[in-house]
């Protein structure tokens, strides 16, 4: 084989920011849910009874996990749910004078930022999108700036989906409660409230005292943490008042109608626990793993025509996440590239991958930074987890060097 063939049989998976691969013991114990679990939970007889028994112990291993209440944990079908179900429910749900206002940053998930928006174009909310630093950071000070009397929501992701920047959630949640009380009335309703997209936080930042993260409501899904996809979770305190998104039967304390996916739920709980107990030595291991990458990757930079930027904050980062620039060429010939190679990595969230703009997380880090990203500076997401090795990466470095050597400007004279 030529030495500049970039064409390295591998087979190497690191997009788990997207969604990570189901654990076989959970899977496991998912079929015999399956099997055994037949039941409406919403039924009187024994069926539903022992469906209505196994959902309930899902949601009690759920609140344990985060140190909630159970009747404060409501199951729905996505992390994307939750935060409609989050952002929507406040404002159709909330009785305040005008119209309500919400407060989001610029790099928040679609999930956020298009339900926002949908409120907007409707005319049932405005919104303020704060910004955020060239590191990705969104600044306390701009959050008090633009809290107002009629706001009746913030949200702030707890880690970003395609940069890993680790909020300040504890702090802009400190930051909220003053501006309460300094306006508090006895009859004054507890807005605003705070809610977090916890979906990329779950696996290794603090999440199992919700109370100490200061947050009202938080949002997380199964798919992002070993479990199985199709189902995920709203914590909401109990003094929060959400209007459903739709109307059934009335499952999920009346918020989630339709008939609840027994084994789905217990499949999530199960994937918490485990989550739970490798979290410590999982953010030990990628930290390494990923210092190590960010090193590999500035190396090959130095040696190569190509210039690689790493994207977010290098300090207040998930231990999962590298995201980098790379000048000259673009994400859709990276990805494609490395797929080629059996290198499985993305340009920016899953969600947007078929939209053929470029990510606006990284145009926000570069208004942050007074920068514009060229047309031709693609951006990678690599994201590892638990089944990713050094020597994964030592394949993911080797062949995105081929790639740099294949399409080097000399080579086109």
């Amino acid at each position: 084989m030529n030495r500049y063939s970039h064409q390295i049989k591998k087979n190497i998976y690191l997009d788990n920011a997207a969604a990570t691969p189901l654990d076989r013991e959970i899977a496991k114990q998912i079929a015999r849910f399956e099997q055994d679990v037949y039941g409406n939970a919403s039924a009187i007889h024994a069926p539903g009874s022992k469906a209505k028994e196994i959902l309930e112990k899902a949601r009690t291993m759920v609140s344990t996990s985060v140190f909630a209440h159970s009747d404060e944990i409501v199951f729905t079908g996505s992390g994307t749910e939750s935060n409609a179900l989050a952002i929507i429910g406040v404002v159709r749900a909330c009785k305040i004078q005008g119209i309500p206002h919400i407060i989001t940053s610029s790099i928040e998930h679609p999930a956020v930022l298009e339900n926002c928006a949908y409120l907007a174009s409707r005319g049932e909310a405005t919104v303020t999108y704060v910004p955020v630093t060239r590191e990705g950071l969104v600044e306390i000070k701009e959050i008090k700036k633009a809290l107002h009397d009629n706001t009746v929501l913030v949200s702030i992701m707890y880690a970003n989906n395609e940069i890993g920047t680790i909020q300040p959630i504890s702090e802009i949640a400190k930051a909220i409660r003053h501006y309460k009380k300094t306006r508090r009335e006895t009859d004054s309703p507890p807005y605003p409230l705070f809610h977090t997209d916890a979906c990329q936080a779950m696996n290794y930042l603090p999440t199992n005292n919700i109370e100490k993260l200061g947050v009202d409501m938080l949002s997380f899904n199964s798919s992002k943490i070993y479990g199985p996809k199709g189902v995920g979770v709203l914590y909401k305190k109990r003094k929060v008042i959400l209007e459903p998104l739709y109307k059934g039967g009335g499952q999920e304390y009346g918020l989630r109608s339709g008939t609840e996916h027994v084994s789905l739920c217990m499949g999530l709980a199960l994937a918490l626990e485990k989550t739970n107990a490798l979290k410590e030595k999982e953010v030990i291991r990628l930290s390494a793993l990923r210092d190590s990458l960010i090193k590999k990757l500035m190396n090959l930079s130095e040696r190569q025509t190509y210039h690689i930027n790493l994207n977010g904050s290098l300090s207040s980062r998930l231990p999962n996440n590298i995201n980098i620039s790379i000048e000259g060429l673009s994400s859709e010939l990276l990805v494609i590239e490395l797929d080629a190679c059996g290198i499985a990595v993305s340009s920016k969230s899953a969600c947007k991958s078929e939209d053929p703009e470029d990510s606006y997380v990284i145009a926000a880090l570069r208004k942050g930074g007074d920068r514009v990203a060229t047309s031709t500076e693609g951006s990678l997401r690599i994201s590892l987890g638990r089944h990713t090795t050094q020597k994964d990466l030592n394949g993911f470095i080797q062949a995105l060097e081929n790639i740099f050597i294949k399409y080097a400007p000399w080579k086109k004279a």
